[in-house]
C-alpha cells in the first residue's frame, strides 16, 4: 500500500489540483510513471533494470479520482498488474497524474516517451482504467487518433474499464444543482456554502456528464439529467473495449437504482451487452477483487 503521504496527496489534488497546478503549487502531483513507490525514469537502461524481467506486453494502469497507484493493491499483497505479468507475461506501469486537473488535459501523452524508451520491441499495449482512470484512457485515445501522430494508439489492442463512468455520475450532476441554487438564495451564509462547494476541482465537475474534451466542458448544464443520452464521444474502433461494472447488491432493482454507490450500472457499462457485471462490489473495492481480476485476465486470454 502507498505511504499516508502519497495517500493524502492523492486526495488533496483530486480535491483542488486544478488549483495547485494553476498555481504551480509544488504539492501538484505531476503526471508520472512510478514504480516501488518513485517516479521512474522513460530511459530505456531505467525501465530495463527497474522492471525486469521486461516483456513486449505491456499493461498501464490508471487509477481513479483521488487515488495513487496503491489503490490498486490487494490486502494481502499484489495487483492486477502483477497478477498479469505472471499470468499472462505483462509488464505492469502504473501511472499517477493530478484527478483534479480537467479530464481532456490528463491526456497521457507520457504514452509516447514511454513506447520510446520501452527496452524491448513492444508488440502491445493494454490499458486498464478504474473509475476515472478510463475516462482518462479515453481522452487519450481520442487526442491520439485526431492528432496522427501517435507511436503508442496503434500497439493498443484492448482497453479495460473497470467502474468507469462512461454516461457521468449522477452524484456530481446533483452537487451541481445543489451548488447553483445554494448560490441564488440571497443569505450570505447559505451562499457561501454554496461558493465552497463550487471549489471541487475541475476533475470532479468533468465526471458528471464524463466530459473528455474541452468542448464538452463548454457545453455543461446546471441539470441532474445526463445532457446526451450517448456520450458525444465515442469508444474508438479498432480497439477491443471491455467494461466492468460493479453492484452493492445481487437484486436487480437496487444493482439498477445504486449501481456501485458511485457510478450507475448504465454508466459503467454504458448500453454494451458485452460488460461483466460484478454483484457485491462496490466502487473503491473493484480496484483489488479477485473477480474483476478473473473478468480481466479471461477477456485478456481471449484472441483479439
Amino acid at each position: 500500500m502507498g505511504t499516508r503521504l502519497d495517500l493524502a496527496l492523492g486526495i488533496l489534488n483530486g480535491t483542488v489540483g486544478d488549483y495547485l497546478a494553476r498555481t504551480a503549487n509544488p504539492l501538484a502531483t505531476p503526471m508520472e510513471c512510478i514504480h516501488a513507490g518513485r517516479p521512474l525514469r522513460l530511459e530505456r537502461a531505467t525501465l530495463a533494470a527497474a522492471l525486469a524481467p521486461v516483456t513486449g506486453k505491456v499493461v498501464v494502469l490508471i487509477h481513479g479520482l483521488m487515488g495513487t497507484e496503491a489503490h490498486w493493491a490487494f490486502p494481502a499483497g499484489g495487483d492486477y498488474g502483477s497478477m498479469l505479468a505472471q499470468d499472462l507475461g505483462f509488464t505492469p506501469v502504473y501511472l499517477r497524474y493530478n484527478t483534479g486537473q480537467p479530464i481532456s488535459e490528463n491526456g497521457i501523452a507520457l504514452l509516447d516517451e514511454l513506447v520510446g524508451a520501452w527496452p524491448v520491441e513492444s508488440t502491445e499495449l493494454l490499458l486498464l482504467g478504474h473509475s476515472m482512470g478510463g475516462l482518462v484512457a479515453r481522452a487519450a485515445c481520442h487526442v491520439a487518433s485526431t492528432s496522427g501522430e501517435s507511436r503508442w494508439l496503434p500497439q493498443v489492442r484492448r482497453a479495460i474499464y473497470v467502474g468507469t463512468p462512461h454516461r457521468g455520475a449522477p452524484m456530481e450532476r446533483v452537487g451541481r444543482v445543489i451548488a447553483r441554487v445554494l448560490n441564488s438564495i440571497d443569505d450570505p451564509y447559505t451562499r457561501l456554502v454554496g461558493q465552497l462547494a463550487d471549489l471541487r476541482s475541475d476533475g470532479i465537475k468533468d465526471l458528471g456528464d464524463a466530459d473528455l474534451r474541452p468542448e464538452d466542458r463548454a457545453r455543461r448544464t446546471h441539470a441532474i439529467g445526463l445532457r446526451d443520452a450517448r456520450h458525444p464521444v465515442p469508444l474508438l474502433a479498432g480497439i477491443d473495449h471491455f467494461l466492468i461494472a460493479g453492484t452493492v447488491s445481487a437484486d436487480p432493482l437496487l444493482a439498477a437504482l445504486f449501481g456501485d454507490i458511485v457510478v450507475p450500472v448504465a454508466s459503467a457499462t454504458n448500453g454494451l451487452l458485452a460488460a461483466r457485471i460484478i454483484p457485491r462490489v462496490a466502487h473503491q473495492p473493484l480496484a483489488h477483487h479477485p473477480e474483476v481480476y478473473t473478468a480481466i485476465r479471461e477477456r485478456c486470454e481471449e484472441p483479439s
